[in-house]
């Protein structure tokens, strides 16, 4: 099966929401006349609409970008009106300017883009038609996961598909540097912000009146990436705080009766810069983005994607989450137009309504059969998938064991219905055949020939080749992690702490949380009620018994308690490894470079040895959450903040944080330093 699998024109989630595919009637009408089809959504009951040009005079001549001008004015000893030229130039650079013409160019451009890269893109019917009416009433901030470039316009594809609104976009500064490409983009409704703002006080002003204004004028849906970054590693990433604080203010301020908040999760069969990131991960520079670059990209129109799922979370109102969080009466003693920075309590609801949103979109994604695939290839042996081959009825009966097993822990699945599960198997693997291969009923890792055609082949190199096989699979397992991490964390705990009492485990899975909370997001101060979760899904599948004092695992869970224990596996040994690796140095002062590049050293010597036996521990995004992680324990300290972060290691405190991994000392509940998330 050259294709992969696609059922009808509708799909459903298990709650029954309808999900329709936007692509199925496009095929058979002209491009052209879709892009110039009457566009006219419902107006904004707020406040009258205004032009891009218009909103950035209002930005430029606001009370408080003038206080910031006179302020910088007087610390730089510069003259106001170089000050202001400044501001005009940081808002010339970053401001958006959408234009209907070019948003109809995008719609063409894309329309013909999504047919031939994927099967179907599915959008759940009743989140559209909830946005549609949001939209009406109260500013809507749209906040997708970001997992490849093409969320950045799928979502405004979308929105001009049903008559809503379409958002102006945040955006990375590299995009707009695009010859030809980032004025488009800009007119498309992109605005582009720095990726390296520092203590630059007259950007962050004009960034933050720009998104304030936006945000009380209800010029448009804003749409940014709560996370930040894209996701190298296809899982959730912990969100920046900044663009939700300054989304925020206009509503503690009570310049805005309220905020809707929307969460969209995107989920995709296959991920178009797949290689392109596990590379990135390795060590390999990432290509600067430039239309050079774009138009070379383009034989991936060439390949198939299989299917995209759009779910548009239900809208959320700011008003009555922060209800009873945060005393508003404060704003009401500084004048609005003064600036003032967010107080403990406004960051703490911030950060906790970022945390949720991505919790909200974890939960609104789809696993695809390639997702659970993936979890049962990385606990094979790598010789098995390398030489032997995996056998294909043996992968299949144990992908749909795991699947009965995420339904029990109420994930959302796009399994194709009516469709005989050997073929939705087989056109997987078909569909995947960048990372794996069928031959003779088997199951075989595909990895780049390049190597073998040179005259001679050293075992590192041979060893990296099947490194970025091995990332891509792990990229895959991780878009399903988030059903299995809570339970999984307990197995964890059980076996690290050999006991039954609920309080130790309790104590032990809060330190497990602590430890991995760069792997995983969770809500900040929710650590029981995510104890109490992975109970109750691990008792409901029989895989434990409960009661008031004890956990216990019971006769039929020793399966799934294995499998959850080996899904952790990869993270426990590249931070034992880590570890080690701290301890060992000689100096207690090193470079994060050095850092990166002597682990990365040491794991190619342990992994072609045959001592180590995960990849994951090439992976540099693995290797900085592990130094995010040991500096909020309090175990390192960032000494130096430049292109060559320094830090100084406490071994002892890096040991014992190992040692209590390894269960060769109690887990204690560290009390973990501040680690402000902008």
């Amino acid at each position: 099966m050259a294709n992969t699998y696609r059922v009808l024109d509708k799909v459903r989630l298990q709650d029954e929401e309808e999900f329709v595919d936007i692509l199925e009637d496009k095929r058979h009408c002209n491009d052209l006349r879709f892009a110039f089809r009457t566009f006219s959504p419902p107006p904004y009951k707020g406040a009258p609409a205004c032009s891009s040009a218009e909103l950035n005079q209002a930005v430029l001549e606001s009370q408080y970008l003038r206080y910031v001008i006179k302020e910088v004015a007087l610390e730089t000893e510069s003259s106001v009106e170089e000050v202001r030229d400044k501001v005009c130039k940081i808002m010339w650079e970053m401001s958006q300017n959408l234009q209907l013409r070019f948003i109809r160019l995008m719609a063409f451009t894309f329309r013909k883009v999504f047919k031939r890269l994927f099967s179907a893109i599915y959008v759940n019917m009743e989140g559209l038609q909830a946005l549609q009416q949001a939209t009406q009433e109260f500013p809507v901030i749209l906040m997708p996961n970001h997992r490849s470039y093409i969320d950045f316009l799928v979502v405004s594809y979308i929105l001009f598909n049903y008559d809503i609104p379409v958002p102006v976009i945040a955006a990375g500064i590299p995009l707009a540097g695009m010859k030809i490409v980032g004025e488009i983009l800009r007119r498309s409704g992109a605005f582009f912000i720095r990726r390296a703002i520092g203590s630059d006080k007259l950007y962050w002003a004009v960034l933050s009146e720009y998104v304030r204004t936006i945000v009380r004028t209800g010029f448009a849906p804003l749409e940014f990436f709560v996370e930040g970054l894209r996701s190298r590693t296809l899982k959730s990433l912990p969100p920046k705080l900044g663009m939700m604080n300054m989304i925020l203010e206009p509503f503690f301020k009570g310049e805005v009766y309220d905020i809707t908040l929307l969460p969209i999760s995107i989920s995709y069969d296959r991920v178009l810069e797949e290689s392109l990131l596990a590379h990135e991960l390795l060590g390999v520079p990432k290509p600067r983005e430039s239309t050079a670059g774009l138009l070379k990209a383009s034989k991936v129109l060439q390949e198939n994607y299989g299917c995209m799922h759009v779910n548009f979370g239900r809208p959320l109102s700011v008003r009555q989450l922060c209800e009873g969080k945060i005393n508003r009466c404060q704003y009401n003693l500084i004048p609005r137009d003064l600036p003032q920075k967010p107080n403990a309590e406004a960051q703490a609801c911030g950060s906790w309504l970022a945390h949720m949103i991505v919790r909200l979109q974890e939960e609104g994604a789809l696993t695809s059969p390639w997702s659970l695939m993936a979890c049962i290839l990385l606990q094979v042996p790598t010789t098995v998938l390398t030489e032997e081959g995996l056998l294909f009825h043996q992968l299949t009966e144990q992908t749909l064991w795991l699947r009965q097993l995420a339904l029990d822990f109420r994930a959302h699945l796009s399994w194709p219905e009516k469709v005989p599960d050997s073929d939705v198997m087989s056109s997987t693997v078909a569909l995947h055949r960048s990372v794996v291969y069928r031959k003779a009923g088997r199951v075989y890792l595909t990895r780049n020939d390049e190597l073998e055609r040179k005259h001679s082949i050293v075992p590192e190199d041979d060893m990296m080749r099947t490194a970025a096989a091995f990332l891509m699979l792990a990229s895959y397992r991780n878009q399903c992690l988030h059903v299995f991490v809570r339970p999984a964390l307990l197995a964890l705990a059980m076996s690290i702490r050999k006991s039954t009492r609920k309080d130790e485990l309790l104590t032990c899975f809060c330190f497990l949380q602590e430890v991995f909370s760069n792997e995983f997001v969770f809500i900040p101060g929710k650590s029981s009620q995510d104890f109490d979760e992975a109970c109750s899904l691990l008792h409901e599948c029989k895989a434990v018994h409960v009661s008031q004092w004890e956990v216990t695992d019971s006769d039929t869970g020793l399966e799934v308690l294995s499998f959850l224990q080996e899904l952790l596996k990869p993270f426990i040994e590249s931070y034992q490894l880590m570890f080690r690796f701290l301890c060992e140095e000689r100096d207690c002062v090193f470079r994060e470079k050095d850092f990166l590049s002597g682990v990365r050293t040491l794991a190619t010597k342990l992994i072609v040895s045959g001592e180590l036996h995960t990849y994951e521990a090439l992976s540099s995004d693995m290797q900085k959450n592990v130094l995010s992680s040991l500096r909020r324990l309090g175990a390192i300290i960032k000494i130096e903040i430049s292109e060559n972060n320094e830090y100084k290691v406490n071994k002892s405190a890096v040991r014992r944080t190992g040692d209590m991994l390894a269960g060769r000392i109690p887990p204690q509940i560290v009390q973990a330093a501040p680690d402000p998330r902008l």
